[in-house]
């Protein structure tokens, strides 16, 4: 297990990034995403409530200059499934599963973005509670060493996780250019019972400079109830 605040803080650009796990006390799962931006068409959003999910938006709508890859909906709840990603391509997935198609099936029409030469990965996550039970699976969809000719799929299951615990997937290695695609599994990572120290912890932690936006949300397991904390730079 690795410390979720030191890998954030020693890293000034991890992208976007995924967390999802269980609460110390076995009672809530936890959910958490961030954006960060180099660019000041990047940087210049914010996470709106949509829903039941979340959408990104344009702090200031006279300064967004290309929308196809910032503005989406990182967030949507489909019955008892949560879905995070970090692009449209949460869209995909949840169309996908409300047809009966698997989370990975319904990433099969997607791949990485077409933002060579970082190629930027595509990561997502989907959370399941049933009857008091809870799952979670996350992926990547990857580029093959910078190549865009290829396309790697990884995908990680995690049934019946174990409390206290949680897994960390993010977009880039670290800054770069061109930026460094994530490699290896999701980093194991502790949760915490707590959701405002939690939030605070996590968006303390992020690069000053590049954090844009960050959401979480604590679920509970036995009645699907949740609270949700959403931070913004721009105000």
């Amino acid at each position: 297990m690795v410390s979720l605040k030191q890998e954030l803080e020693n890293n000034v650009y991890p992208g976007r990034g995924i967390v999802i796990g269980l609460t110390p006390d076995s009672a809530r799962a936890v959910t958490a995403y961030f954006i960060m931006g180099r660019s000041s068409n990047s940087r210049n959003r914010v996470f709106v409530t949509e829903g039941e999910g979340i959408r990104t938006q344009a702090f200031d709508p006279s300064k967004l200059e290309d929308p196809s890859l910032i503005i989406y909906a990182p967030v949507r709840v489909l019955g008892n499934k949560t879905i995070v990603t970090n692009g449209d391509q949460t869209d995909t997935i949840y169309e996908g599963m409300d047809h009966q198609l698997t989370f990975e099936q319904s990433l099969r029409s997607r791949e990485f973005e077409p933002d060579g030469p970082n190629f930027t990965p595509r990561i997502s996550g989907i959370m399941q509670i049933e009857d008091g039970r809870y799952s979670y699976a996350m992926s990547i969809l990857k580029s093959n060493h910078g190549d865009g000719s290829s396309c790697i799929r990884h995908t990680f299951a995690y049934e019946t996780p174990l409390a206290g615990e949680g897994h960390f997937i993010h977009t880039y290695m670290h800054d770069g250019n061109p930026l460094p695609s994530f490699e290896g599994e999701p980093k194991l990572v502790e949760m915490m019972d707590d959701m405002n120290v939690f939030t605070d912890m996590l968006w303390n932690s992020l690069n000053e400079e590049n954090k844009v936006s960050l959401f979480v949300r604590y679920i509970d397991i036995a009645t699907g109830q949740y609270d949700t904390k959403i931070m913004n730079k721009n105000q």
